[in-house]
């Protein structure tokens, strides 16, 4: 392809593509005209105001929707440790990944039981 029909083909598919556009543009105007109507008459119907649509617009609630539910952040519980060092007293819950002195004592040969923490 040579670059003069480049040109000509790109200046062609971009007009089509602002003519789309002015056709989308058209039809979303005239999609939105009766639903407008039916808000007005809606809001006339039950006494609504343009600031109770507002309050409501802003309000923070999004209950049922589902951003909300991945919103709402699980709660951490906090797990009491289990392990501690003799020395550094460093604590580890006995969850994840043990921590490395953890791993060094047993490469030495000793227990991981050797570092409970005693239950009172």
């Amino acid at each position: 392809m040579t670059r003069a029909n480049y040109s000509v083909l790109k200046t062609r598919i971009e007009k089509e593509i602002t003519k789309l556009q002015k056709q989308m543009q058209a039809l979303h105007t005239k999609q939105r005209g009766p639903v407008i109507t039916s808000i007005v008459r809606s809001m006339r119907e039950y006494d609504i105001t343009p600031e109770d649509i507002a309050a409501a617009f802003n309000k923070k609630s999004t209950r049922g929707t589902k951003s909300a539910r991945k919103a709402a952040p699980a709660t951490k519980r906090v797990v009491a440790p289990k392990y501690r060092h003799p020395d550094t007293k460093a604590t580890w819950t006995g969850r994840g990944k043990a921590p490395r002195w953890v791993t060094e004592a047993e490469a030495q040969g000793q227990s991981r039981d050797s570092f409970l923490i005693k239950q009172a």
